[in-house]
């Protein structure tokens, strides 16, 4: 979003304060919608949703019915911190940041002022909760402030201007020079409109490329000093929609485009690993063909096996189930009954999996169908399909191929893998896991990698414990009472080049003491207790 959008939106929220705070939801783990009821009473209830999702943060307000309880720590804190109502709203000049100031609440729970500030800042977008009062602070003093707890953290790595940190003093972005087009007089903002269009947002507060754009647009029809004037007191875009309704529409597109993303890279490769065990068939069937070589070679040695000779490599013999005589290469150190032996063996190993191939055929068919419907009908799901198709992964379609032992937690019905050998665990860790899934291990013994695949969603501690007892049941420790087992995320977790199958190093990691818990079945794990 950009500076005059924002200020547009913000002149009429404005209007509607102080406003009653009725709660807040969280619709994802990345939007947060506060409901309230506007000072002309019952009939003006409301949302202001923020949503700090990259690379288009978005703020807007809208009459949706909206749902959701706390995902992550920062929106628990939003929800018990924020209770009084909504007393101001400041954008800091006519930059992407704005300061909302909530008042003090009286209740069971009572709650001090608290000030939150959302950056709208496109990859870099944050909420930062800070603590104290804003009264009588105007302009940059207001953005002034002990910081009670970020959404996102940022350090001296991430940012060599400033950090953001939970205990920190909040700094605003790095300062502009730019001409304010609400306070600039005709003779300032000429100079700058005759410039080439392309240079007026650098020059021109508020003005971002979408908005640069529709300025040039109403500067064809008219001055471009009138089209200027004309956006600053509507900077809508050439449409019906309102402000609210544009940035909404903008916030869920990009929500759908990245559901699509998230959705179609792993149903390409599991449609791209489809297609590569059906040609396995295909090669399987050449491979018999062989098979069948093999055991007549093997026949005719175990029918001419006097004729044989000791020590060479090879042997020409009458065609048993032809005209005229076979070369059969041989293995020097084997007699004519090993040789017959070795290829019976090479035969009936290319006959079992082409067997085996030929056995799951009708099932790698079918879902290879499933999974490419689901690729064309990605382009029209909405996002409520495809938010369901991202939680449940489509059992047999987008899951992943099978590895390991899979169980499921009692609690919130997360899937916890199992590898069973040092190939297994090597795949699972590095292949399967993704960033902020949950690796287990047992502290001190051997045992098996143990992943909680966390699909993005917070795990509750609970989940953590069962996963944590299943590591305890799969390794050396399965004896014991007490077992300690670490955790962390799984981009903690690394491997050095040329370190043998199943050894990893790691990192920032937790410990629970758990009893093992054996799995009453696949698919369901025993409750784990913590001693």
């Amino acid at each position: 979003m950009e500076g005059l959008f924002i200020a547009k939106i913000l002149e009429e929220l404005v209007t509607k304060l102080p406003a009653r705070n009725l709660g807040w939801v969280f619709p994802n783990e990345t939007t947060a919608s506060l409901l309230l009821e506007g000072k002309a009473g019952p009939k003006d209830i409301f949302n202001v949703v923020l949503s700090i999702r990259p690379p288009t943060p978005a703020m807007y307000v809208n009459a949706d019915r909206l749902s959701g309880s706390p995902i992550n720590p920062f929106q628990r804190l939003l929800e018990t911190r924020l209770k009084g109502n909504l007393i101001r709203a400041v954008q800091y000049k006519l930059d992407r940041v704005v300061m909302l100031e909530f008042a003090a609440s009286e209740g069971f729970v009572s709650t001090a002022e608290a000030r939150l500030v959302f950056e709208l800042t496109g990859r870099n977008a944050n909420l930062l909760l800070l603590a104290g009062s804003g009264a009588g602070l105007e302009d940059a003093a207001l953005f002034e402030g002990r910081i009670t707890a970020p959404a996102r953290e940022v350090t001296a790595a991430r940012n060599r201007f400033r950090t953001l940190r939970t205990g920190g003093t909040y700094t605003l972005p790095p300062p502009y020079q730019k001409l304010d087009p609400r306070a600039a007089s005709d003779a300032e903002l000429s100079a700058v409109l005759a410039l080439p269009p392309s240079k007026w947002g650098a020059s021109i507060d508020g003005l971002g490329p979408t908005l640069s754009a529709e300025l040039e647009y109403r500067a064809s029809l008219t001055s471009p000093l009138i089209a200027l004037r004309d956006l600053v007191r509507n900077p809508s875009l050439s449409s019906a929609a309102s402000l609210s309704d544009q940035a909404r529409a903008r916030s869920q597109d990009q929500r759908l485009q990245e559901l699509r993303r998230g959705l179609r890279e792993p149903l390409e490769k599991r449609a791209k690993l489809l297609k590569k065990q059906l040609e396995d068939l295909t090669r399987a069937e050449a491979a018999v063909i062989d098979a069948i070589q093999w055991r007549e070679w093997a026949d005719a040695l175990l029918a001419f096996r006097q004729q044989v000779p000791s020590g060479v490599n090879s042997v020409t013999l009458p065609n048993l189930y032809g005209e005229g005589s076979v070369s059969i290469p041989l293995e020097p150190d084997l007699d004519a009954a090993g040789n017959a032996n070795r290829l019976y063996s090479r035969a009936r190993r290319r006959e079992e999996v082409h067997l085996r191939l030929v056995e799951r055929q009708p099932e790698l068919e079918r879902q290879q169908r499933e999974v490419m419907t689901l690729l064309r009908d990605l382009e029209t799901a909405d996002t409520a399909q495809l938010e369901m198709l991202m939680q449940h992964n489509a059992d047999g379609v987008t899951a992943p191929p099978p590895v390991g032992i899979k169980y499921r937690t009692m609690s919130s019905g997360f899937d916890v893998l199992v590898g069973r050998n040092s190939r297994e665990n090597d795949f699972l860790t590095f292949r399967l896991a993704q960033s902020m899934d949950v690796w287990f291990h047992v502290q001190g013994y051997p045992g098996s990698h143990v992943v909680l695949r966390a699909l993005n969603r917070e795990v509750p501690y609970s989940d953590i414990i069962e996963a944590a007892a299943i590591a305890a049941w799969h390794s050396k420790a399965r004896g014991s009472t007490s077992v300690a087992v670490d955790y962390m995320p799984k981009k903690f977790v690394w491997k050095p080049k040329g370190m043998k199958a199943g050894a990893v190093y790691f990192t920032n990691q937790k410990t629970v003491i758990v009893t093992p818990a054996l799995p009453l079945e696949p698919g369901v794990s025993k409750r784990a207790e913590r001693v």
